[in-house]
């Protein structure tokens, strides 16, 4: 499986990035991944190629690069409680830095960039995150209606996106919560709102889950729960991107 680490020009700089692609010399359907808040890493690497081995061209920034290239603080090999708290403290200035401008400036130049790889096919695309990164996910899909036909939302806090936000989803959707992230009333409302904005999605609750649970690194890894995640996904691009 061809990886490559890349740097991608944006408004404000250079994204670094690691993409995973098929070795055949054939162009692929393209997705945009987008890490949770510890970043780029060897399970995110992990993740980029399974779902590479699928027939995907996938890209995975950095999007906290203005402070440094990923890592961009200090992570252990495990991310047990007592290290997400003292890297979380690191992290929470710089979450709280990339506003929505600075999302949609960098979805912007990310999206440009993966559909003129010469592995990566034009478009459409799907967006994909994870804690963070799935709501950053849902904003790309807002702001490229006719260039994004999916987006998918894992232990993401998607509700932050704003109602206004959901309802212009035009992309088919699915959102993968945990349980101690979402009550059932939370997920009916959610759902309720996208059924009234006639939003192609499926959204639920994950079995036995906490916050991050897709993370293999991290205490809160639910490995039947990574699985749910891939068997929810992949059906979702393969209808969406079929013909990418």
């Amino acid at each position: 499986m061809p990886t490559k680490m890349l740097q991608i020009p944006t408004a404000d700089g250079q994204a670094d990035a690691f993409a995973a692609f098929p070795d055949d010399g054939e162009r692929h359907p393209g997705v945009l991944m987008y890490a949770d808040g510890f970043g780029i890493r060897p399970v995110l690497r992990e993740m980029a190629r399974e779902l590479a081995d699928h027939g995907y061209y996938v890209l995975v920034p950095n999007v906290f690069y203005r402070h440094g290239p990923a890592p961009v603080v200090e992570l252990p090999e495990h991310i047990g409680e007592e290290a997400r708290t003292t890297v979380m403290g690191r992290l929470m200035p710089l979450i709280e830095a990339h506003t929505i401008e600075r999302t949609l400036r960098d979805a912007d130049a990310y999206l440009r960039f993966l559909t003129t790889q010469p592995e990566a096919g034009a478009g459409p695309v799907a967006v994909t995150g994870y804690c963070i990164g799935g709501l950053l996910a849902v904003r790309t899909a807002v702001a490229h209606p006719g260039q994004v036909a999916a987006v998918a939302a894992f232990h993401a806090p998607v509700g932050a996106a704003g109602p206004d936000s959901l309802r212009r989803l035009i992309a088919q959707v699915h959102f993968g919560h945990a349980e101690t992230d979402l009550t059932p009333e939370a997920l009916a409302e959610l759902n309720q709102a996208l059924d009234a904005a006639g939003v192609d999605h499926t959204s639920e609750i994950y079995p036995d889950t906490v916050h991050g649970f897709t993370m293999a690194d991290t205490d809160a890894f639910n490995p039947a729960a990574l699985q749910l995640h891939w068997d929810r996904l992949l059906p979702l691009l393969g209808r969406t991107l079929s013909n990418c």
